[in-house]
């Protein structure tokens, strides 16, 4: 049994020529991209290159938490919201993280949300359903809990203003 063979291109010729490749996309037909460029949890695209941190800070302890990969808009900001709502109730709780870590985590996730922000909407994928990103962060509950490393840094500022 034999099967049948397409016509192969002219010796020389572009193997990626639309009028002698059967296999090349035709114009106006929509694909997705390679694989490896699609979102890492959904499989959808376009996605970016991007690295959510999170950060837990324990009385002399520090965790620092991430997550890489390429990431679509819906999935990026789902995970980016999560890591920085956990960030904003747990980054806060040892002198260190108070000082600089969990405020330079924050200030990575909004460079972060810049570039998940300039995506356009992601064609579904095929891995699994994209996940629900929620309410923006500062509409949640535990945003509330931001009013204490405020409150403190305003204290600092004051008193180092009063002493000058």
């Amino acid at each position: 049994m034999t099967t049948p063979q397409q016509p192969q291109p002219p010796y020389g010729a572009d193997p990626y020529d639309r009028q002698h490749n059967p296999y090349a996309q035709q114009p106006g037909a929509h694909s997705a991209p390679p694989q490896h460029d699609n979102c890492r949890i959904c499989g959808g695209f376009p996605a970016v290159d991007v690295t959510i941190r999170g950060h837990q800070g324990f009385l002399i302890l520090m965790r620092f938490l991430k997550q890489e990969g390429r990431f679509c808009r819906t999935c990026g900001t789902a995970l980016r919201r999560d890591m920085t709502a956990k960030t904003f109730w747990q980054g806060w709780w040892s002198p260190f993280s108070l000082i600089f870590f969990t405020p330079f985590t924050l200030i990575w996730n909004l460079v972060v949300r810049s570039k998940l922000g300039r995506l356009q909407a992601p064609v579904p994928g095929t891995h699994s359903a994209q996940p629900d990103p929620g309410a923006p962060l500062l509409r949640r509950p535990v945003a509330l809990v931001l009013l204490l490393p405020l409150g403190w840094w305003i204290a600092l500022l004051t008193q180092i203003l009063l002493h000058l």
